[in-house]
């Protein structure tokens, strides 16, 4: 009778622990998917300057004479310069890099990394200042480049916009003659939008956001297009786009400080978070009415 008593009680002992056993390896299953879950997204990898960057000033053709044919030198140069290729050759002297090694985010201003935009799926920010722009996704920089926004009397609106509407092709508002490509519009009344237009190295344009062809069609793929109820009202807007800053017309081309303070123009992850911190509420609760009207994956 002890010997049955005593085996029972074994087998009783065996199944509780292997009972406990089972829920133990469940809970580490548990733990270890939502450790998963929340992993941090991997930041891009960009290649660094083998030196630290400084800038001179060197005649314009003399430089292109030899180094005209280099593709990664040309952009670095022409996003220095915020100049197209063609307006770098009409310019006497332009800004040159130390070292060309780096990639292009290293030689513009904008942060690689802005913390307050993780939650922001996209955005798209333009610096009067600087006339640089900056797209990024859950606060990683993707894209960055020059851009010439509106001259003096025609001055670029500042504060937030959605991109609505686009066309790889339209006519400006401002002279029907003239053709813009890889049109964004972000200000339907006013008829601002992003495009890829002459870059001359200063601040020309009237009111629209130009940019160099290879930009204009990288961020007319990256932006969302409006989701329209009908022909009169919005459903969903697009992309947010961010522009902030003012540009002193009279003073000379911010960018010709770098030689003296190859920092000078740097824009801070604080001042990013600053400049948007007045408009994610209204940029989240657009992002979660786009997400909402989705089409369900079948």
């Amino acid at each position: 009778m002890k010997k049955l008593y005593y085996t029972a009680n074994a087998l009783f002992i065996l199944v509780l622990i292997l009972l406990v056993s089972c829920k133990k390896s469940d809970t580490i299953h548990l733990t270890d998917n939502t450790a998963e879950k929340e992993k941090p997204k991997k930041t891009i990898e960009h290649k660094e300057p083998e030196s630290s960057i400084s800038y001179q000033f060197t005649k314009a053709k003399e430089w292109l004479k030899t180094n005209e044919a280099d593709s990664s030198k040309i952009a670095i140069v022409t996003a220095i310069n915020r100049a197209d290729k063609a307006n770098l050759k009409k310019l006497d002297s332009i800004l040159i890099p130390n070292d060309f090694s780096g990639d292009l985010v290293y030689y513009l201003p904008f942060p690689l990394h802005v913390a307050a935009l993780e939650e922001v799926s996209k955005i798209i920010i333009f610096s009067y200042p600087t006339q640089t722009f900056a797209a990024y996704e859950n606060g990683e920089l993707v894209r960055t480049g020059p851009t010439n926004m509106g001259r003096k009397k025609d001055p670029t609106p500042t504060g937030l916009f959605f991109t609505n509407w686009k066309a790889e092709k339209t006519t400006s508002t401002f002279n029907d003659e003239w053709e813009l490509k890889w049109n964004f519009n972000i200000e339907n009344k006013l008829g601002v939008g992003f495009h890829q237009y002459e870059l001359p190295g200063y601040p020309a344009s009237h009111s629209c956001l130009r940019l160099l062809e290879k930009d204009a069609k990288y961020l007319y793929k990256f932006a969302d297009e409006w989701i329209l109820k009908d022909k009169e009202n919005v459903k969903v807007k697009g992309t947010p786009v961010v522009v902030f800053g003012s540009y002193d017309f009279d003073g000379a081309k911010p960018w010709l400080q770098l030689v003296s303070d190859p920092k000078s123009l740097n824009i801070s992850e604080n001042e990013i978070e600053t400049q948007t911190k007045s408009f994610l509420k209204q940029i989240l609760e657009n992002q979660n009415l786009r997400d909402s009207n989705q089409p369900s994956e079948i």
